[in-house]
């Protein structure tokens, strides 16, 4: 508000109408003798301003006792108000009208006389009583106002230095009390019932009372300000504006949102039952949150943290079933075979029965990729009844991705282990870790490093993690992880794991599998009624044989799952299926076979014997072909092989050599002759020491042209000395020998003992031999090989 002409009202001689246009002003309240600018938006109101301006540019302001209402009736609006003259207008392009208007002198609306098309009404005036001369005390009281206007000024409140010139020049108590309360910011109503006050000593004592309230919220003010300064050093800006915000608040009597939010945060705390150090951060985190500005980056970050803090599962845990008869039937329905894992995730349940503190071991399922490893830990989770967790480890290079980012880096979060615990709800969850031998590492760490407190049962029991900063028990959780080489893993993290292997499936496993498991799967997944496609056995063995080839189920899955999606189309046209895939039916759907058993040779060759490899993905087949070229006498070896391959080449020709003295080959050959060995498929590289006797047995085919019985397989380490050692993965190449159709195999007499961990299936469709030496495997492999009649 403020004064163009303070004393034109009172220079002004006027006679008041008896009726007057009324404006009806939301929230403000206009006094004699001050200037104020209003902003007109109804049309009745512009009506009435023209009115008044095509006469004595008078109106009546009064006040709505509710601002929210557009219309208001005569009842809803103020008995009391302000004859105004209108000083200036103008109309603005949205159809709006601004006008200038000053207060005259109160008056009462009597009624309305008019309410179409703009209000209007009889007034009359309402003259302040007549005061005697000004004695002592209302003169002392008239000096208090005056000092207290200019106190507030000196403490910050915004009046115009005009105001304190007119207010030092006016004698009269009922004009300085109008002059001091349209400077006020009062509420409509305490402005109202000023303006309705009569008699002019008790409307400036109520404005003197007001002035003593704005006084004291202004010192309070003042006082917020300077303890806000004397912190501004060693805290930030934020801090002076969140304390005069709460005294605000306090002042006005609003709810402290903010408060209630710190308080649902300690009470969090307190129902999870935090531990000592991790409530203490709490605390201390909460100070700082109290401190920083809602809207600073600082804050978005303490939240986070906080929420974090207290949304991880402290001290909750699930209930095990240590039902052993049910955790066993429930191993078997989910699985077929495995009967080694079965048996050790018994043993668990059954020593966690007997002393439920007792620490669990970390299995490490090893095996070729679809073998069931990670569905084996999902079954676990389901016989303990426990929450199922499973990160990835896949790629990770970053320490970070396991302890989590330290605070001070934006966009930090806790590492996967916290985030998987979070997601879990529970402190003792099955939690797999897939994938651990594809770990990497880089500049900023090996993840697999920092996973060694994580899995050992005596550190984990307090596991830091970088983002939370405090300590958590993991001593609970049923860690499993899976890898499909141990080579790669580190070996202090090796040694903290129990390794169970899973070999692949043979092809009788295979078909129980599909029977039981992959096939009813593909057909709920594919909308299919199991009266509408049956798979006969030889169907099945036809698609296992011809259009697979690996030890796991995934690629066999996937073709299940190709001709259930071709059934589907002719169901959802409408058509009345009820098929039996047999073999000419397997053709039909999936067209050509995609796998062939070309490894196994076709007849017996000279140069050209069957090794048993390892892969990640199960056995193989690996040829071995050697060949005599005009030369002198070097070894030549191709296909993509490693070091140490190359090695057992060069030893594999080294004891071809010492065979000479016995009179099985021409001694001059190698003077005259390179030996060049070649290992097929040369894209794919190939390494180990296992193919050293296939290598020597192809050598010594070829210089004794003797041929290589094609249904035998071999596999071992050979030495100098012609002496073989023991070989691993027998499970893996046994499976790959059987599947091309080998009947018998050549393995060191030192893996006998790994026999037993055959199906039994499996040894009675193949031969084993057992080798000691050369001899053994050149008796069994060349066909009119024998020690007492070397060739002359």
């Amino acid at each position: 508000m403020f004064q163009d002409d303070l004393t034109l009202g009172e220079s002004a001689d006027f006679k008041l109408p008896d009726v007057l246009p009324v404006l009806p002003l939301k929230e403000a309240v206009v006094f004699p003798y001050i200037v104020v600018p209003l902003s007109l938006g109804p049309e009745k109101n512009v009506l009435a301003v023209d009115q008044a301006l095509g006469g004595d540019r008078l109106v009546m302001l009064v006040a709505q006792k509710d601002p929210n209402i557009e219309d208001p009736t005569a009842d809803q609006l103020c008995d009391v108000g302000t004859v105004g003259m209108i000083m200036r207008m103008l109309k603005l392009p949205d159809g709006r009208v601004r006008i200038l208007v000053q207060g005259l002198a109160r008056a009462r609306l009597e009624n309305l006389s008019q309410t179409e098309p703009f209000f209007q009404g009889r007034v009359q005036s309402i003259v302040d009583r007549a005061e005697s001369p000004l004695d002592l005390e209302k003169k002392a009281l008239v000096r208090n106002v005056r000092d207290n206007l200019e106190k507030a000024i000196h403490l910050g409140k915004n009046i115009s230095p005009e105001v304190m010139v007119v207010a030092a020049n006016i004698g009269d108590p009922g004009r300085l009390a109008d002059l001091a309360a349209s400077n006020l910011d009062l509420s409509t109503e305490d402005t109202q019932k000023l303006l309705e006050m009569i008699d002019p000593i008790p409307r400036l004592l109520a404005v003197n009372e007001h002035l003593h309230r704005e006084i004291e919220v202004l010192d309070m003010q003042a006082a917020i300000s300077s303890q806000a300064r004397e912190e501004i050093d060693r805290s930030q800006r934020e801090f002076f504006l969140r304390q005069q915000l709460k005294a605000i608040q306090q002042e006005l009597g609003d709810s402290d949102e903010f408060g209630e939010e710190v308080a649902a945060y300690r009470q969090l705390a307190k129902d999870k039952r935090l531990p000592e150090d991790a409530f203490e951060e709490l605390e201390k985190q909460i100070r700082r949150l109290e401190r920083s500005h809602p809207d600073s980056a600082e804050n978005s970050i303490i939240r986070t943290y906080l929420d974090w803090l207290t949304s991880l599962p402290w001290g909750i845990t699930s209930s095990d079933k240590l039902d052993l008869e049910r955790a066993r039937t429930v191993l078997d329905t989910d699985h077929y075979d495995l009967d080694k894992v079965k048996e050790r995730i018994i043993e668990l349940l059954a020593v966690r029965r007997l002393k439920p503190d007792a620490k669990g071991p970390i299995l490490c399922f090893v095996g070729p990729p679809g073998v069931g490893k990670t569905s084996l830990g999902r079954s676990i989770a389901r016989a303990l009844d426990r929450k199922f967790v499973r990160i990835s480890l896949g790629g990770i290079r970053d320490e970070a991705e396991v302890r989590g980012h330290r605070r001070t880096y934006v966009g930090a979060m806790p590492g996967r282990i916290v985030q998987g615990i979070h997601q879990a709800g529970t402190s003792n969850p099955v939690f797999m870790l897939d994938e651990i031998d594809k770990i990497s590492m880089n500049h900023r760490g090996d993840p697999s490093s920092a996973l060694l407190e994580v899995l050992d049962p005596e550190q984990n029991v307090s596991f830091r993690d970088h983002y939370l900063g405090v300590s958590y028990d993991l001593s609970r959780v049923f860690f499993i992880t899976t890898a499909n080489l141990l080579e790669p893993i580190q070996p202090a993290f090796l040694d903290r794991m129990e390794v169970i292997r899973l070999s692949g499936y043979t092809e009788q496993d295979k078909l129980e599998i599909a029977r039981r498991h992959l096939i009813p799967k593909q057909l709920s997944e594919n909308g299919l009624q199991q009266d509408q496609l049956h798979f006969s056995k030889p169907g099945l063995k036809r698609i296992i044989q011809g259009y697979t080839s690996e030890v796991g189920l995934r690629n066999l899955e996937r073709e299940l799952a190709a001709i259930c999606r071709k059934i589907a189309v002719k169901v959802a046209r409408g058509k009345s299926v009820n098929l039996s895939v047999r073999p000419r039916q397997v053709k039909q759907f999936l067209g050509p076979e995609k796998h062939f058993n070309e490894t196994l040779l076709d007849r017996h060759r000279v140069g050209v014997a069957t090794g048993l490899a390892w892969t990640a993905n199960g056995g193989d087949l690996l040829i071995i072909e050697a060949v005599a070229v005009p030369g002198d006498g070097k070894l030549l070896l191709t296909g993509q092989l490693g070091d140490v391959m190359r090695e057992s080449g060069q030893t594999a020709l080294s004891y071809a050599h010492t065979l000479s003295a016995t009179g099985r080959y021409d001694r001059k050959f190698f003077a005259k002759h390179d030996i060049h060995v070649h290992a097929p498929a040369g894209s794919i590289p190939k390494d180990g020491p296992s193919a050293g006797i296939t290598i020597a047995t192809a050598i010594l085919s070829m210089l004794t042209q003797l041929e290589v019985d094609r249904k035998v397989a071999m596999t071992g380490e050979i030495t100098l000395r012609g002496v073989i050692l023991p070989i691993g993965g027998l499970k893996e190449k046994a499976l790959a020998a059987h599947a091309a159709g080998i009947e018998k195999v050549i393995i060191p007499q030192g893996n006998q003992r790994d026999l037993v961990e055959l199906p039994s299936r499996l040894r009675k469709k193949l031969k084993f031999h057992f080798a000691d030496t050369m001899e053994d495997v050149l008796t069994q492999a060349l066909i009119g090989w024998h020690t007492d009649t070397p060739k002359s």
